[in-house]
């Protein structure tokens, strides 16, 4: 467990949710060597979680509470950010608490620049339910190109996120990605393919890896960077007669995550 009172206020912080991740399948991809770049950033690899939605809305809705995935263990876990409330378990010495309705406002309220990056529907800011999630934000952004169904959506999301990174360079900077390559349909990143399936799920997470590079590097040529990546709920593809997620599968529920604090400099 991070102690989060040593980082908040003195690092970045990053924030990316791979939309539908399912953990058995980061999981394979990584063991297999299939996902380099994430492989070199996750040296424990990833951590088993319990994600707290079953669909995109509810989970984010949690994450920007200060409920991120639980671990898939028993016990009480720490959690990295909480709001103030009385009774809360899972608020500890290590957390950072804010006296603010969300985490999102709370960072803006010591002075981060707060940017929302979307990518699935509930981001796109076209009618007033996909406003929610990006109105937390100073800054929310959606482009047609960052969204499910174009097949460079995570280079076109890493490439806008570097250009505001340019910018106020004396600030502190709270970015939230949700990218949304994973996310049905993602069968264009198989070739040959006719519908999504497990295999060009697997080729969605092996296309993300290739794009996060550049990402990376940005924050770490800024300054010390804290990082979370994690997926916000899983996918079915036929398991038990089950398609898709918002449902109360296994593979809904159990997905990957990881946090790691980065030093300026570290990446080579």
């Amino acid at each position: 467990m991070h102690d989060m009172n040593q980082i908040v206020g003195k690092s970045n912080v990053l924030f990316i949710t791979l939309d539908t991740l399912r953990y058995d399948i980061a999981q394979e991809e990584l063991a297999a060597g299939r996902t380099p770049f994430l492989a070199s950033v996750l040296p424990s690899g990833w951590e088993e979680r319990h994600a707290p939605g079953s669909f995109t809305y509810a989970s984010h809705c949690a994450f920007f509470a200060g409920f991120l995935p639980t671990p898939a263990r028993p016990g009480v876990h720490e959690r990295l950010f909480s709001l103030k409330f009385a009774g809360s378990e899972t608020t500890g010495t290590n957390s950072y608490s804010f006296d603010t309705p969300d985490i999102v406002s709370g960072f803006a309220g010591i002075g981060y620049r707060t940017i929302c990056i979307g990518g699935v529907g509930f981001f796109k800011k076209q009618n007033p339910l996909s406003c929610v999630l990006p109105d937390l934000f100073q800054e929310s952004y959606w482009q047609p190109e960052f969204g499910v169904t174009d097949p460079e959506s995570t280079r076109h999301q890493v490439e806008f996120a570097i250009e505001l990174l340019q910018q106020k360079l004396d600030q502190k900077v709270f970015l939230f990605m949700n990218l949304s390559a994973l996310h049905q349909p993602n069968c264009h990143y198989l070739p040959g393919s006719v519908g999504d399936n497990l295999d060009s799920h697997a080729a969605a997470l092996r296309y993300i890896d290739s794009q996060l590079p550049p990402l990376l590097q940005a924050f770490n040529q800024m300054g010390d960077t804290f990082v979370i990546i994690s997926s916000d709920h899983g996918t079915t593809y036929g398991e038990d007669g089950f398609t898709g997620h918002r449902l109360g599968h296994e593979k809904v529920w159990t997905i990957p995550y990881a946090d790691f604090h980065m030093t300026r400099g570290s990446l080579v």
